[in-house]
C-alpha cells in the first residue's frame, strides 16, 4: 500500500475512534496527537474551546493537564538529585523535619505512591479549602496529621498528597517557588512556550475552557484554587509542548541517562512484589510492548499520554469536559499505530 494511502487510512481510523467517543461537535471536545520518531503523523482538534463564545478547539489550544503534572514534579526532583542537592533515598525528615513519621518516609516512597500517607482528595474537609488560596505549607498541614493508610513501602496506592509534598520539598531544597522552578528549569529550557502553572486570572491566549455534564447538559466546571492540587495537578500545556517534553525526556536533554532510568524503572514493595509505576509514570504494556503512560483529571479536563519507547510512538489526548476520558482512546490509538508500524517492518 502506498505510504500516502496508508497514512490516510490511519487518519480515518483515528478520526472514527475519536468521533465515537465525542460525537457532539457543538459540545466541548479534545485535541489529539500522534508522533512517531519525533514527527507528528496525526494532529487534530474536535469540538468547542468555549461554549459561550462558540470558539472551536484547535491543535494550539491550552488545556489543564491534571495529574500529568506529576511527570514534571518527578523530573524536578530528579534534576535536584542530578545537581547533588538531594537523594531519592533520603528520608523526607531531612527537608521537612516536622512531618509526622518523616524519618521513615523517603522521597522514593513519595515518587512511587508507596508512602501510605492519606490522599487529601479523599478527605471530606477538602470542600472547605477547594477554593481557598493555599500556600504549599498550608496544603501539607491540611493532611499531615491524618492517620496513615499503611506503612511506607507496604503497598502501591495512587496518592496526590505525596506529590504535593514533593512540590513543597522542591521549594525547600531549591529555594525557588515550585511554579518558578518548573518554568525556569523545564519549560524555558526546552522551549515549552505555551505551558503554564495554571491560573484563572492570567490572560492565557488559546485557553480551552473546562466543562462538566449535569443531567445531560454542559455546565462550566466547578471552580478550584490551583494552589490545592499544586504539584500534583496544576499545570497547563498544549499538544506541541508535550511533544517537546517527550523528546527532551527521550533525548536526555534535561536528565542524564542514569536519572532517566530511575524514572522508568519498576520498583519493589517491602515484600519483594514488583509494581507498575516508576517516578511520575505508569510502566506497563500495550499489545506486548512496554509503554509509559500517565493520565490526569481535574474539574473540567482529562488528559492522557502514552509513549512506546521501542517504536518511539507518542500519543496524547487532551479533553475539556471531564465527561470525556481520553484514557482508553489514546491506548487504542497507540495500538492502531503499533499494529501499522509492526506490519510495515
Amino acid at each position: 500500500m502506498p505510504a500516502v494511502v496508508k497514512a490516510q487510512k490511519l487518519n480515518n481510523q483515528i478520526d472514527s475512534l475519536i468521533m465515537a467517543l465525542m460525537p457532539d461537535k457543538q459540545g466541548p471536545g479534545g485535541a489529539f496527537m500522534v508522533a512517531q520518531k519525533g514527527k507528528i503523523i496525526y494532529q487534530k482538534a474536535f469540538g468547542k474551546a468555549n461554549l459561550e463564545l462558540g470558539d472551536n478547539l484547535t491543535v494550539e489550544s491550552i488545556f489543564q493537564l491534571g495529574s500529568m503534572t506529576k511527570q514534571f514534579t518527578a523530573v524536578a526532583v530528579l534534576l535536584l538529585e542530578q545537581q547533588g542537592k538531594l537523594k531519592v533515598s533520603d528520608p523526607i525528615s531531612k527537608y521537612i523535619p516536622d512531618y509526622p513519621g518523616s524519618d521513615k518516609i523517603t522521597i522514593h516512597h513519595l515518587l512511587t505512591h508507596t508512602s501510605g500517607i492519606k490522599d487529601f482528595t479523599k478527605m471530606k474537609a477538602l470542600a472547605e479549602i477547594a477554593q481557598k488560596e493555599m500556600t504549599p505549607k498550608m496544603m501539607v498541614d491540611f493532611f499531615k496529621d491524618e492517620p496513615v493508610d499503611f506503612a511506607p513501602g507496604e503497598r502501591f496506592e495512587y496518592n496526590n498528597s505525596g506529590y504535593v509534598l514533593l512540590g513543597y520539598l522542591v521549594e525547600q531544597v531549591s529555594g525557588e517557588a515550585y511554579a518558578g522552578f518548573i518554568q525556569q528549569h523545564i519549560f524555558d529550557r526546552i522551549g515549552m512556550d505555551h505551558s503554564y502553572y495554571a491560573s484563572d486570572r492570567q490572560v492565557i491566549h488559546n485557553r480551552a475552557y473546562g466543562y462538566q455534564k449535569k443531567q445531560n447538559e454542559y455546565v462550566n466546571k466547578t471552580a478550584i484554587s490551583f494552589s490545592v492540587p499544586f504539584a500534583s495537578g496544576a499545570l497547563m500545556s498544549t499538544l506541541d509542548d508535550l511533544l517537546k517534553w517527550q523528546k527532551a525526556i527521550s533525548q536526555n536533554k534535561l536528565l542524564n541517562a542514569s536519572e532517566t532510568t530511575k524514572a522508568f524503572s519498576r520498583y519493589k514493595l517491602n515484600n519483594g512484589e514488583i509494581f507498575n509505576y516508576g517516578y511520575g509514570w505508569h510502566i506497563k504494556e500495550i499489545g506486548g510492548l512496554p509503554v509509559r503512560t500517565h493520565g490526569g483529571s481535574i474539574f473540567g479536563f482529562k488528559s492522557m499520554g502514552v509513549y512506546v519507547p521501542g517504536e518511539d510512538i507518542y500519543v496524547v489526548g487532551l479533553t475539556n469536559c471531564d465527561c470525556n476520558s481520553p484514557t482508553l482512546l489514546t491506548e487504542n490509538i497507540a495500538k492502531l499505530v503499533i499494529a501499522g508500524t509492526l506490519k510495515s517492518k
